[in-house]
């Protein structure tokens, strides 16, 4: 069983390492390293399609048929030639020069980096959605560099395609360069857990589905991933379309979907400028719309706008130079506008665009009054490595119940997440699907919630009240502190490391299953078996006429109010007392200790 998170720290280590030995930038090394990243799957990919094909192969005058590129064709995969295999890469001789190896052009090659940047156009001539597409500036590494790089990613554990193991290593990967591109221009990234609630709240089912800002293609790759989970196939029951003005970032895309086995039209530059461009024809046609757009752009033409069309409720505030001085409600506005009569949405947006007044104000009132706005939730601070500001995540729903028409879920999850680090936090697996119970229960899906009490069961093990698994596990934990402690102890010298380690695994394992026991019980005792309820401080399920008192605000704080703090017992003028005095003893015992440090100054001479 591998380990995929000591898998990809490991990996991404021994690449960072040799980064930081050389002079090139994250910016520079990031797409070189995912394009070999891409390369590998596509061998491990090869090769066991190959053995595939070879199981049930003719055989003619006592000779196997060789492997054609047809034949992979009809398997969805790519046929890759000699020069473009991983295997024949890593066993290159250290002497490039010496080997005589030319190019697709018949040019002699004199290092790695041309033999790399020639395996990538063999691969690229094997698939029309890559051409132009895969980094070929291997030039740029030492041939010493590029083959430690090679070497890197040559770990046989990374041929497990069945279980996506490339696909979570080129995201990994993808994530930590997004960390380190952030001061730059990090926008091709969006964090995976806000990626995910969105995936979840709309529940792709099939249909077209289109991403007006696609960077890097996480709402490509987790619906792909939702739709396989759910028994489909996703690139049967998908179409995927993607605009991306940033040509890098497509390149990202595209790679990204290919190691997910994701096919997908993704248009790139001027033309997929979204502000003024439909690249695909879209409008009214789309079955989902997933986006993470950049927040409150300006000086976007508004005649250019207005032309390209996709205003089903007007202009949003036009300025005397005629532009938008905040694009915010144009993006609101499209993704409304490509929905099909039964067709979802899920963004992310500014916190801000949930009450601005204006023009937006007015376009938000005619957002209510279609009953399609399903869910609004507030996410709290430092969810992007690029902005620590609060957002918000929106969802449409044109395709609502006659009755559901009149609520819209509010969900304030600014307090609801977990630290990755001091700039960073994320929702969990658990956070995850405790968010989206929130929404079965809101849309009457009560069989689903029961489903995730029986998860959590499945997890924990037998039929404890979750609160008793909570002090069953706090209990344990504690006992095994205090007897690594003794058996560190009581251990020979040299073994000692061994064992704190061995007990490290162990207690780590039982406060994993703690955290999963806590959020059963976050869940469970707001909501019981299965009947919504509005929470102060987290949820609420408001009509249109009490959105309409409120101004036509979408902004969750506004309607969930705020979560009744609980009486801890403690007098608060008895505490303040307390707290007084020990002020007071601190202040004295750091007076002395003052002119103690002054006597001791005046005595050396100083």
């Amino acid at each position: 069983m591998i380990n995929i998170r000591k898998l990809e720290s490991e990996l991404w280590e021994s690449a960072d390492l040799l980064r930081a030995g050389s002079k090139l930038t994250s910016n520079q090394y990031c797409m070189p390293v995912l394009g070999l990243i891409f390369l590998r799957y596509a061998y491990s990919r090869f090769k066991m399609v190959e053995a595939e094909i070879l199981k049930n192969r003719p055989v003619r005058g006592g000779r196997v048929l060789p492997v054609e590129a047809s034949d992979f064709a009809s398997k969805s995969a790519l046929f890759l030639p000699k020069e473009a295999q991983y295997e024949y890469l890593v066993n290159l001789p250290a002497d490039i020069a010496s080997a005589g190896l030319s190019n697709q052009s018949g040019h002699t090659m004199n290092s790695l980096g041309e033999v790399v940047n020639n395996a990538m156009e063999l691969v690229e001539a094997q698939s029309e959605q890559l051409t132009g597409v895969l980094p070929k500036d291997y030039t740029m590494f030492s041939d010493e560099l590029l083959g430690e790089l090679l070497r890197i990613f040559n770990n046989s554990a990374l041929d497990e395609v069945g279980g996506d193991i490339i696909g979570r290593i080129y995201e990994y990967f993808l994530n930590k360069f997004a960390k380190n591109i952030a001061q730059d221009d990090g926008v091709f990234f969006t964090p995976k857990s806000l990626v995910k609630m969105i995936v979840n709240v709309l529940e792709p089912s099939g249909g077209v589905l289109l991403d007006p800002a696609c960077g890097s293609g996480g709402m490509f790759v987790q619906t792909g991933d939702f739709v396989n989970a759910a028994g489909m196939e996703a690139n049967s029951a998908m179409t995927f379309y993607g605009q991306e003005k940033v040509e890098y970032n497509a390149q990202l895309c595209l790679m990204n979907m290919a190691v997910h086995g994701l096919t997908g039209v993704i248009k790139s530059g001027d033309e997929a400028n979204t502000f003024y461009h439909d690249a695909h024809n879209l409008d009214g046609c789309c079955d989902y719309v997933m986006a993470n757009p950049p927040f409150n752009v300006d000086k976007v033409n508004s005649e250019s706008a207005q032309s390209a069309g996709r205003l089903p409720f007007g202009l949003p505030s036009v300025n005397a130079k005629k532009e938008f001085g905040n694009a915010n409600y144009l993006w609101i506005s499209y993704f409304y506008s490509y929905l099909n009569e039964n067709g979802r949405a899920g963004f992310v947006m500014a916190s801000s665009a949930t009450d601005s007044s204006g023009k937006d104000r007015d376009i938000r009132q005619q957002l209510v009054e279609s009953g399609h706005v399903d869910v609004m939730v507030s996410v709290g601070n430092n969810f992007f490595y690029t902005k620590s500001l609060p957002c918000s995540l929106w969802f449409f729903d044109k395709g609502k119940t006659e009755a559901m028409q009149d609520k819209v879920l509010f969900l304030d999850a600014r307090n609801y997440y977990t630290v990755v680090d001091r700039t960073l936090n994320e929702w969990s697996e658990w956070q995850l699907k405790n968010l989206n119970a929130i929404v079965w229960l809101y849309r009457g899906e009560v069989d689903k919630y029961h489903a995730l009490l029986k998860e959590y069961q499945a997890v924990l093990g037998g039929e404890l009240p979750f609160v008793e698994k909570v002090a069953q596990l706090t209990g344990e934990i504690t006992a095994l502190r205090a007897e690594a402690k003794q058996a560190v102890e009581e251990a020979a010298k040299r073994e000692k490391k061994k064992v704190q380690a061995e007990y490290d695994e162990r207690i780590t394992a039982l406060e994993e299953t703690l955290t999963v026991a806590k959020e059963a019980v976050w869940l469970y005792e707001k909501f019981g078996e299965g009947k919504y309820d509005d929470i102060p401080g987290l949820c609420k399920v408001a009509s249109c006429a009490e959105i309409e008192e409120k101004n036509y605000s979408l902004t969750p704080g506004a309607y969930v109010g705020v979560a009744a703090v609980e009486d801890d017992g403690v007098d608060f003028a008895q505490r303040m007392g307390e707290i007084h005095r020990e002020l007071l003893a601190l202040q004295a015992e750091s007076n002395d200790l003052m002119q103690t440090i002054s006597r001791n100054m005046k005595e050396m001479g100083l």
